[in-house]
C-alpha cells in the first residue's frame, strides 16, 4: 500500500528543539510512524513530557537535555542516539530563532549569533551524524527553515538572513552527501507555537499575519510534522536538495506587519 511508504519502522531519529511546538509534534509523528526518537532541548522538564508522548505513540524515547551551542554537544547527541537505538537514520534540525530587531539596532554580533543558532548548530549535528547515517545504509536530514528566508520581513534582518543561509546550506549539503544521504528543508510560515506568541504580541498583529496568508489562518505544528515525515520516509525517497514551503501560500516579496523599523 502507498501508505506504507510513510512509515519508518525500525528506524531511529534525532529531533532537536523537541521540548515543544514543531519539534515535539515531529517527534511524536515519527514515533507514530514506527521510529525510535532521541529528543533534545535545553529544558529537561519539557523533554520528560514529550518522551512520554513518544512512548505512548509506540516508539522508544531517549531524552537528551543539552545546549547544542556548547562545544561537543552535537557530537554527544548523535553518539548517544546511535548507541541507544543501535543505529541512526533521520536527523531533524529544529533549533533556530532570533527576535525581531530594528536595522540600526542590529549589530554584527546579532547576525553572527543568528547564523550560529540557525545554521551552525544544524551543521554540527549533521556532520556528527553522517558516519552513523552511512553505517545504517544511508539516511535523511530535514532542516526546519522559515518563509522569512525568502520573504523580506521588516525587523527580521538577522533571522531572515540566517534562514536564507540555511536553505542554501540544505541544497549544498544535499549535493555533497548524495546519493546515500538525502538533505531537505521546510520553510515554515506562521505556526501556532510559543515562539510565535513572543513575536505576535497582540491580536491585531496576529490578524494582519492571517490576512497576509492566502489560507487566512495560522498553521498547526502537526502540519509541519506531517511534512517532515514525508521527507524523512520512503515516500520522499526521490526528494533531496529541496526547500518545501509549509506556509499557507505566503508568497509576498515583502511583508510589513508593523515590526521594528528605523
Amino acid at each position: 500500500m502507498i501508505l506504507d511508504r510513510f512509515r519508518v519502522p525500525g528506524r531511529a531519529a534525532v529531533v532537536t528543539g523537541a521540548g515543544r511546538g514543531i519539534g515535539a509534534a515531529t517527534a511524536v509523528a515519527l514515533a507514530q510512524a514506527g521510529a525510535d526518537v532521541a529528543i533534545c532541548a535545553r529544558t529537561e522538564s519539557q523533554l520528560s513530557a514529550v518522551a512520554e508522548q513518544v512512548e505512548a505513540a509506540g516508539g522508544r524515547a531517549l531524552a537528551v537535555p543539552a545546549d547544542l551551542s556548547e562545544p561537543g554537544a552535537a557530537e554527544d547527541l548523535a553518539r548517544r542516539a546511535a548507541e541507544a537505538f543501535g543505529r541512526l537514520d533521520v536527523v531533524v534540525n529544529n533549533v533556530g530563532g532570533a527576535l525581531p530587531r530594528a536595522f540600526l539596532d542590529t549589530r554584527r554580533k546579532h547576525l553572527e549569533n543568528a547564523f550560529q543558532f540557525n545554521v551552525g548548530i544544524a551543521h554540527d549535528l549533521t556532520r556528527a551524524a553522517v558516519p552513523y547515517l552511512l553505517e545504517a545504509g544511508g539516511g535523511t536530514v530535514v532542516n526546519i527553515s522559515s518563509v522569512m528566508g525568502r520573504v523580506a520581513g521588516r525587523g527580521y534582518l538577522a533571522y531572515g538572513t540566517a534562514k536564507a543561509a540555511l536553505a542554501h546550506y540544505t541544497r549544498l549539503a544535499a549535493l555533497d552527501l548524495a546519493p546515500r544521504i538525502r538533505v531537505n528543508a521546510i520553510a515554515v510560515g506562521s505556526v501556532a507555537t510559543s515562539a510565535l506568541d513572543i513575536v505576535m504580541t497582540d491580536d491585531d498583529l496576529r490578524t494582519r499575519m492571517e490576512r497576509a496568508t492566502p489560507l487566512q489562518r495560522i498553521g498547526d505544528p502537526e502540519e509541519v510534522a506531517a511534512a517532515v515525515l514525508f521527507l524523512a520516509s520512503p515516500a520522499g525517497g526521490y526528494v533531496t536538495g529541496t526547500v518545501l514551503d509549509v506556509d499557507g501560500g505566503l508568497d509576498r516579496p515583502n511583508l510589513d506587519l508593523g515590526l521594528p523599523d528605523l
